[in-house]
């Protein structure tokens, strides 16, 4: 039997943060948060551990609620004009084992009222990672277009994420694939229904649609001289 991991309470909740969002309100409802997203974030990494396996086992779901999968409900406000301190979504993470932070391959679920979806590859990779990612576009050109020309991907996925305006340096403007080379963030996102989210084979599509990105994974693993 299909279990159902999220319903219209854990978005409602998400909803009213949205309107409260300060340390006052949120103290109040901390056991609301707790029960209506916490917990049910941290059984939806417990149950997606043997999915996740079958795709690759160098990826990891730990359902620790601080310093595993699930990302802190709490905003760095540190260095932002915007200070509210808290998230108004909930996300998860499942990162390769080698991971030391969230700039890395991976797996993720953006769970938002009106706007769920999930995301895989690297966001944000740092010079030298963008950089082996866009060597291993130019000498492996037909794996590449191959990933990203199969029909189940195209169906299901797009590539996403911010682009340099001009070619990266020492990359010849002309190559075919330019636009990815242009690429700052290795990514495709897959968008669902609230509706969806809300329904018993919420993870089963999640693992589904993951499965169809593990080629585009793979190869930034590869690029990146990670275990797949």
């Amino acid at each position: 039997m299909k279990r159902q991991h999220f319903n219209t309470t854990f978005f409602r909740f998400l909803e009213e943060l949205a309107k409260n969002n300060e340390r006052e309100w949120f103290q109040r409802n901390k056991d609301r948060y707790e029960r209506e997203v916490r917990d049910p974030l941290i059984q939806f990494v417990l149950d997606f551990g043997k999915p996740l396996r079958k795709i690759s086992p160098s990826f990891v779901a730990d359902p620790r609620p601080v310093g595993g999968s699930i990302f802190r409900i709490h905003r760095d406000t540190r260095f932002s004009k915007d200070k509210r301190p808290y998230k108004t979504h909930a996300g998860v993470q499942f990162r390769h084992a080698r991971a030391k932070d969230v700039h890395t391959p991976g797996f993720y679920v953006h769970l938002e009222p009106k706007n769920v979806f999930v995301g895989v590859g690297i966001w944000r990779p740092d010079t030298a990672a963008q950089l082996s990612i866009r060597k291993a576009i130019v000498e492996d050109p037909a794996r590449w277009k191959k990933i990203l020309r199969a029909k189940s991907f195209r169906d299901r996925l797009e590539l996403s994420g911010e682009q340099l305006k001009g070619p990266p340096r020492g990359f010849d403007p002309e190559d075919p694939h330019i636009e990815d080379l242009k690429r700052k963030d290795f990514i495709a996102v897959a968008k669902f229904p609230q509706r969806e989210a809300c329904a018993p084979g919420f993870l089963a599509e999640v693992a589904f649609t993951f499965r169809t990105a593990s080629p585009f994974v793979h190869f930034l693993t590869d690029a990146l001289d990670l275990e797949w």
